[in-house]
């Protein structure tokens, strides 16, 4: 016979657990090629067939037309460094954050509970949250519409128009219509860069569903703590979910390396030119992580707001007691408001205020935003050595390696 209370207990956890990362269709059809399961484990074997599936056919293509290395083009497939950032480094960063991300967010709705955030009012508005959240990242729909995005948007717009270079490549040859493409680049650009770009949307997705969950909670009056040493209420555990993301930022940051990459080894463009977009890709990452926990800023302002009114109207109290006098109970003054249990040590006090004081609106460091924006300049970095001259760089690489 089941035991009802260890039955309730699974309800409870299954109601709770949270992840905008495991479910739909996508997720589902890997589970059926053994690609994936509950967990998101054998990740290294999902990742080796989708990056194998979307460059190793490049690869063959390319040799094949006689176009790997030379071949009369400009661009030749060994040389053209964004594509091989963008499957054998990017991909696989897209890839492996997801079991990162999902870990660190799929206690984050348990946490609320745990921290007793939720009033009990408010119990069935918070597991509606989740349930919504979960309702869309399982449906079919939008994973439709992010693969009619990426084909009628990603491919025939931006990458013909704004991506693709304009001299001969290994994957196209200009003509006077616009562009020819070869077998390396039909495959390129209606098989493998629309696997890449539908990974990459699919989580702007899941960031919006991890924002629309927080924005819904938010709805909901927390029981926020103005003195919790997390120094923002109580909301602490969120900041930790920031963490996970540092892997996007690297992906992001590889995304745009490698196309500067190429602007400048076959363009010529040096690399100060590019300032604008790079600064363009930090604040973007900043904008795409930090931006979701903003919502709970209202209520910690309120928090903060309501704690200061509180423990200054105790201060007041406790500081002017001993100057009224001697109390009807024949005690001092201070000592019968003392003895009535509304107030604390006066070390006490002061360190509570002093917390209220301090609290935090944003669930946002400054420790945190620059390692955030260190992570996306990081691929970029290798670039710093096109501006020294080649014979300048190896000149200094040897006397490194032999002084």
């Amino acid at each position: 016979m089941a035991n009802p209370g260890v039955n309730g207990r699974k309800a409870s956890r299954q109601q709770t657990d949270f992840s905008v990362v495991v479910g739909g269709p996508f997720y589902r059809f890997l589970r059926r090629i053994h690609l994936s399961d509950d967990a998101l484990a054998r990740v290294g074997k999902r990742l080796i067939v989708i990056v194998l599936f979307a460059w190793l056919p490049l690869l063959v293509l390319a040799a094949l037309q006689g176009q790997f290395w030379g071949g009369g083009v400009t661009t030749p497939f060994l040389l053209d460094v964004e594509v091989h950032v963008r499957f054998l480094v990017a991909m696989p960063l897209l890839i492996a954050a997801e079991s990162l991300v999902h870990e660190r967010m799929r206690s984050v709705a348990q946490q609320f509970l745990d921290r007793n955030l939720i009033p009990d009012g408010s119990m069935e508005k918070f597991h509606a949250a989740i349930a919504s959240t979960n309702r869309l990242r399982n449906a079919m729909a939008p994973e439709v519409l992010l693969v009619t995005f990426v084909y009628g948007f990603g491919i025939l717009i931006v990458w013909r128009q704004y991506v693709a270079l304009d001299t001969a490549t290994w994957y196209a040859l200009p003509v006077n219509e616009g562009a020819q493409l070869s077998l390396a680049g039909i495959w390129y650009g209606y098989v493998s860069l629309p696997i890449f770009q539908f990974l990459l949307v699919r989580w702007y997705y899941r960031l919006y569903l991890w924002t629309r969950f927080l924005w819904k909670v938010s709805a909901i009056r927390l029981n926020l703590v103005p003195t919790h040493p997390d120094r923002l209420g109580g909301l602490g555990f969120l900041s930790y979910t920031v963490n996970a993301l540092f892997v996007l930022a690297v992906a992001h940051g590889a995304i745009v390396a490698a196309q500067l990459a190429n602007q400048i080894f076959f363009r010529g463009t040096p690399l100060p030119q590019f300032t604008t977009e790079i600064a363009i890709m930090v604040v973007f990452m900043q904008c795409l992580v930090f931006a979701p926990l903003l919502v709970f800023t209202p209520q910690l302002a309120a928090a903060r707001w309501r704690g200061r009114l509180e423990y200054g109207m105790l201060a007041s109290r406790y500081k002017r007691a001993p100057h009224v006098g001697v109390g009807k109970d024949g005690k001092p003054a201070h000592d019968a408001f003392k003895d009535s249990g509304d107030v604390q040590p006066p070390a006490e006090l002061d360190s509570n205020y002093e917390a209220v004081r301090s609290m935090n609106l944003v669930p946002v460091t400054w420790q945190a935003s620059l390692s955030l924006a260190a992570a996306t300049l990081i691929p970029v970095l290798p670039l710093l050595l096109t501006m020294m001259p080649m014979e300048e760089l190896m000149t200094k690489f040897i006397g490194i390696l032999f002084r």
